[in-house]
């Protein structure tokens, strides 16, 4: 049984709330979980109170018996100071613009010079 911390949906349309919850990384996402252990709204401004809520203790535990969290759980648990800073992950190279539209920037540059 492979456990993950992640970020179960709630809320109204346009108004996400987020329950931070462990859960089996088979189950889906709004389905089954094992413990609810914070909370995320992400229409609080950055920094102020209420906007990140965990159960450090609970969410301590979980991560000692194996439970893994997500990338995004991972940066808030961060902010929180419970686990270290994710590493910073580079912008995938398929997503760069290909040789002709390289080539015809690079012309585009030079003509203005």
């Amino acid at each position: 049984m492979a456990l993950r911390i992640r970020l179960a949906r709630g809320g109204a349309k346009k108004r996400p709330f987020y329950r931070m919850v462990v859960a089996e990384n088979t189950s889906p996402r709004d389905g089954k979980f094992v413990e609810r252990v914070g909370s995320y709204n992400p229409l609080i401004e950055r920094g102020k109170d209420g906007r990140v809520v965990a159960d450090i203790d609970r969410v301590k535990y979980w991560l000692s018996v194996g439970a893994k969290a997500t990338e995004r759980v991972e940066k808030l648990l961060a902010g929180l100071g419970i686990v270290p800073q994710p590493p910073i992950r580079v912008t995938p190279q398929k997503s760069a613009p290909k040789k002709k539209a390289q080539e015809r920037a690079k012309a585009a540059r030079e003509a203005q010079l």
